[in-house]
């Protein structure tokens, strides 16, 4: 029997573990965090010092029974859990679940490693060290902070707004960002402008474009088509003559290695990855990937959780051997190349993420990972050779053409040493992929010039007038909020993805492609906290307390005393605004219309859908309908309500023999009884398309519906088969 018991978090990363350490060792995994403040109430003693209770989930029940079996035919407890305050806090909860007594703690010793590779193991396991109470606090102080903000703004925004939504301290912020945006695309002015682009043919009968850039010695943009078509007006038949060259040698650094959240928003940019699916597929690649051939479970990259821009010295070398064996001697770096953590928040003293095997390449991975697993495991991969490679050598050349009283301009690039460009290279910024405002002079895609030479005259072909307007501000993409957040010092590496997907179950935030888009509550919800309680979704006094919470985890302060400098007011103020504000008073909007059932006045009011217009004399009247720009989007969805029952051909409940109906929830179409609430039967909506499943060839493939109640079609069999399209299997080779 094993003397010694490690506990991890995950299943996979104890199977990587248990590899390297041997019999004598037994690895169990808590399956994450054990202990918690309960569920249907605050778990907090504001009057005795914040003191918390923690309960044990009932699914984690036989979890922490089956550790404790083990850890009685054990002598040594080893807590292995993750590197940060979460993966700390595990550790200590597991003490407190595993029920030691004072005599056995000194039976517990922690370890901490940032790859799971049998190196890292063992240098951990010859290295303890003691739980970090520290971390610990300051982890606890976050759960209390953010369960105290939580559970007492919550019910004030069901009171006024209504029920079912939600409030943080982190996630009013993030959705405060995306609200500020959208205002600044309405309230954004469109103007038009124009570009004139002169098609050019050198001496040595090559062609290029120059762009207009200067009028009578100024910078000129035409403001409408009469002056654009002045312009060419002005230039056409005439001489076009090379007034000056200049080239301009430059050199370009790599970028960092990955930190939490530029991996993120590289993953978002180039490979289309949301901010959790990312964090998903890195964990499974950090916790470890079976690489048969005798390998086993590998964990592949360092711990995805990190500020740090650091690399190892073992990094560095690898880096540098297979840089040479890849590429050559003319890539590798006579002294490695080493980054400085600019964030002043950097918490932990961890690595960049990095493959834990550098010369573990993709190619050599391609038939074991999963098509996600592979693209992120490049990304990093090229990302962490280019920090080691050199600079790329670029060659830069701008004509100035002469012709009349104009200037036009063509520039060209060309790389003279590719340098890291080799294996990694910046895409554009999601803001130019979404749209943003033009800015004059900018250019993408600069082409090769021809060779050319100051007092070259240079053929007209065409001369090109073209209308454009200056676009809004880009929407916020997972990407760019993730930089925003990090930028401002509001949260943290690991609340970036539950944060981004919090805000969208709960209604506050849609997606359209990689857009975030505002719902009408994210308005009226912002708008009611801004007015009210306007340090909650203030950007500088979130980022204060996550400071604080940093100070605390380093031991400048104390976590007890912070809560009070934060409780006692905020408290106090939720307490007076309760009595003050009242539920007709947030919806500030006003309206002309009438009641279709008694003509009295209607009242702007919001529901989980959106906001709709409702009868003045409710409850006597309960006349309402839909706001009237809605108006055909509601029409439209009653059509497709009512096509749906006939498809269905529904008929009594089951239950009560009321009529059964199709009814909309935020989760899509579903069917209910007619007889709610009195009777709460329901059921999903699958309409059969008469098609096998080409996939498992079991199942049936029938109609369902997304969350935002976008139709596809499914396997029946789901979760056991995953297969699904957007196009309906019996119109496929109809022409459709």
């Amino acid at each position: 029997m094993p003397s010694n018991l490690v506990i991890v978090e995950s299943p996979a990363k104890a199977k990587t573990i248990k590899k390297f350490l041997g019999k004598d060792f037994a690895v169990e995994a808590s399956m994450g965090h054990v202990r918690d403040l309960p569920e249907k109430k605050i778990g907090v003693d504001t009057e005795d010092d914040f003191t918390p209770t923690y309960v044990i989930p009932e699914e984690k029940e036989t979890v922490i029974k089956h550790l404790r079996d083990t850890l009685k035919k054990t002598e040594t407890l080893w807590i292995a859990t993750d590197e940060d305050r979460e993966g700390e806090a595990i550790g200590w909860h597991l003490l407190h679940a595993l029920k030691l007594k004072e005599k056995d703690i000194s039976k517990v010793k922690r370890i901490v490693f940032h790859e799971i590779t049998e190196e890292a193991i063992k240098n951990a396991v010859a290295h303890p060290r003691k739980l970090n109470l520290k971390l610990i606090d300051a982890q606890q102080a976050r759960r209390i902070l953010d369960r105290l903000v939580g559970y007492t703004l919550s019910p004030f925004l069901w009171a006024k707004v209504y029920r079912g939504l939600s409030a943080g301290r982190v996630q009013s912020v993030a959705v405060r960002l995306i609200v500020d945006r959208e205002r600044e695309i309405q309230a954004f002015k469109i103007e038009e402008y124009w570009s004139v682009k002169a098609e050019l043919e050198s001496q040595s009968k090559e062609t290029f474009v120059a762009e207009l850039r200067e009028k009578n010695g100024k910078k000129f943009v035409p403001k409408n088509a009469d002056e654009a078509n002045g312009v060419v007006k002005d230039v056409t038949g005439k001489a076009f003559t090379v007034s000056a060259i200049e080239e301009k040698k430059l050199k370009k650094n790599p970028p960092p290695p990955f930190t939490t959240s530029t991996l993120q928003q590289d993953a978002s940019n180039k490979l289309g990855f949301s901010v959790k699916q990312t964090m998903v597929i890195a964990q499974q690649l950090y916790e470890g990937v079976n690489l048969g051939k005798g390998l086993g479970q590998v964990g592949l990259i360092t711990y995805m959780r990190t500020d740090s821009v650091n690399l190892s010295v073992k990094a560095l070398t690898e880096a540098a051997e297979t840089i040479e064996k890849l590429y050559g001697r003319e890539y590798v770096l006579t002294t490695p190349r080493k980054f400085k953590t600019k964030s002043k928040n950097a918490q932990e003293a961890h690595e960049a993420i990095r493959p834990t095997e550098i010369g573990r390449t993709p190619e050599s991975l391609k038939d074991i990972l999963d098509h996600q697993q592979l693209k992120l495991y490049t990304l990093i991969w090229n990302r962490t050779m280019a920090t080691q490679m050199p600079q790329a050598e670029l060659k830069r050349v701008s004509a100035d053409i002469a012709v009349e009283n104009y200037i036009f301009r063509a520039t060209g690039q060309t790389v003279e040493f590719d340098g890291y460009l080799r294996v990694y290279r910046e895409e554009e910024s999601a803001e130019k992929q979404e749209g943003g405002e033009a800015k004059e002079g900018e250019q993408s895609g600069e082409k090769f010039l021809p060779k050319l030479a100051k007092e070259d005259s240079l053929r007209a072909l065409d001369i090109l007038p073209e209308q454009h307007f200056t676009k809004p501000p880009a929407r916020y993409t997972e990407a760019t909020l993730v930089k925003k957040l990090e930028e401002e010092g509001i949260g943290r590496p690991s609340t970036y993805a539950p944060t981004i997907s919090t805000v969208q179950q709960r209604g506050y935030i849609r997606k359209e492609g990689r857009q975030l888009i505002p719902e009408s509550v994210a308005f009226t919800v912002t708008d009611l906290l801004t007015e009210h309680f306007p340090e909650i979704v203030d950007l500088k006094f979130t980022a204060t307390i996550e400071q604080s919470l940093d100070d605390i985890a380093a031991g400048e302060m104390e976590w007890v005393p912070f809560m009070h400098k934060f409780y006692g007011p905020f408290s106090k103020l939720v307490e007076k605004k309760t009595g003050e504000v009242k539920k007709e008073d947030v919806i500030k909007e006003t309206t002309t219309e009438v009641c279709p059932e008694c003509g009295a006045p209607m009242k702007v009011k919001l529901s989980r859908f959106g906001k709709f217009l409702a009868c003045s004399e409710y409850p006597k009247c309960k006349g309402k309908k839909p706001m009237p720009e809605d108006a055909a989007k509601v029409a439209a969805y009653e059509a497709e309500r009512k096509e749906m029952e006939q498809k269905l051909g529904l008929g009594a409940c089951p239950e009560c023999a009321s009529a059964l109906t199709v009814k909309r929830s935020r989760y899509g179409m579903f069917i209910g009884c007619t007889g709610y609430p009195k009777c709460r039967y329901l059921q999903k909506i699958e309409v059969s398309s008469g098609v096998k499943c080409d996939k498992c060839g079991k199942g049936e493939l029938v109609e369902k519906r997304t969350r935002r109640g976008k139709r596809f079609w499914g396997c029946n069999q789901y979760p056991k088969c995953e297969n699904a399209s957007w196009t309906d299997p019996a119109k496929k080779g109809k022409g459709e």
